[in-house]
C-alpha cells in the first residue's frame, strides 16, 4: 500500500476489500474542481468498502493511503458470500459502520467549528491510534487535501505545534513528541470518536471475537490500545 495511492475512485464498485494493518487509508470527498476534504480514516481498526456489504455497491468516496504499509485485501464476492452468512463476522462489520459513521459525522462538525490547527490535532491523533509508532510520514501537501485548506494554513499550524514542543515536521516526517500536548490542542472531536470507538470494541486480554471462515479460525482483537504514551 504504497504512499498515494488510489485503492478506490469515487463511483466505482469496489473488486475488493481491505483491511490495513500498517497502512492507514484516507477516505476522501472529491470536488468537480478537484479540491477534497477528508471525511474519515481507517486503519487496522477497520476495512476500506463498507459499501459493499451494506448494500450501496459503490462508493461516494475516493480511498487513497494516506500512510503506506500493508493490507489484507479480499475479494468482494467472498466478502459478501460470508456477511450474509450472519454472525459474528457480520456483527463484528456492522458495529465498525457505526464507528466510521460516527467519525464521518464528527469530521463535518470538525471542519465546520473548529481551528485548522485544532483540526490537524485530531488527524495525526486518529492516525497515531491506527499505527505501532509516533510518527507519520505524510506530506503537508497531503495533509492539506486531507483537511480541505490551503497548504499555507497547514504549514502555519503545523509551525506553531513544533515551536510549542508538540511535534517535529520535515521533509514528510511528522513526529510527535509529548502526546498529551497534542491532545490537549485538539477539540472534542477526537474525544467524542475515542469513546464511540472504546464502547464498541472494548479492551480485553482476550481476542475480541473468534470466528471460523474456510475452516479457519480468525481472532479479532481490538485495534486502539486504552493507553498510549
Amino acid at each position: 500500500m504504497p504512499l498515494g495511492q488510489s485503492v478506490c475512485e469515487s463511483g466505482a464498485r469496489p473488486d475488493y476489500v481491505y483491511f490495513p494493518t500498517t497502512s492507514i487509508v484516507s477516505l476522501l470527498f472529491i470536488m468537480e474542481d478537484g479540491s477534497s476534504a477528508q471525511i474519515a480514516l481507517v486503519g487496522n481498526d477497520g476495512v476500506v468498502g463498507i459499501a459493499l456489504f451494506m448494500g450501496g455497491n459503490t462508493t461516494p468516496s475516493r480511498a487513497m493511503v494516506q500512510s503506506m504499509g500493508e493490507a489484507y485485501r479480499l475479494s468482494a464476492s467472498l466478502m459478501k458470500a460470508e456477511f450474509d452468512h450472519g454472525g459474528e463476522f457480520m456483527l463484528l462489520l456492522l458495529r465498525y459502520t457505526q464507528a466510521l459513521t460516527m467519525q464521518m459525522a464528527q469530521t463535518a462538525v470538525c471542519s465546520w467549528h473548529h481551528s485548522v490547527q485544532q483540526q490537524l490535532c485530531r488527524l495525526v491523533l486518529l492516525s497515531l491510534d491506527r499505527l505501532p509508532s509516533n510518527e507519520l510520514v505524510i506530506t503537508q501537501e497531503l495533509m492539506s487535501s486531507m483537511l480541505g485548506v490551503r497548504r499555507e494554513r497547514v504549514t502555519e499550524a503545523a509551525g506553531r505545534l513544533q515551536d510549542a514542543g508538540v511535534i517535529r515536521y520535515g521533509r514528510g516526517h511528522l513526529a510527535v513528541l509529548d502526546r498529551s500536548k497534542l491532545e490537549a490542542r485538539a477539540c472534542e472531536c477526537y474525544s467524542v470518536v475515542r469513546r464511540e470507538t472504546d464502547r464498541l470494541f472494548p479492551a480485553r486480554a482476550a481476542p475480541e471475537a473468534s470466528l471460523t471462515v474456510n475452516d479457519q479460525r480468525l481472532d479479532f482483537v481490538r485495534a486502539i490500545p486504552a493507553n498510549q504514551d
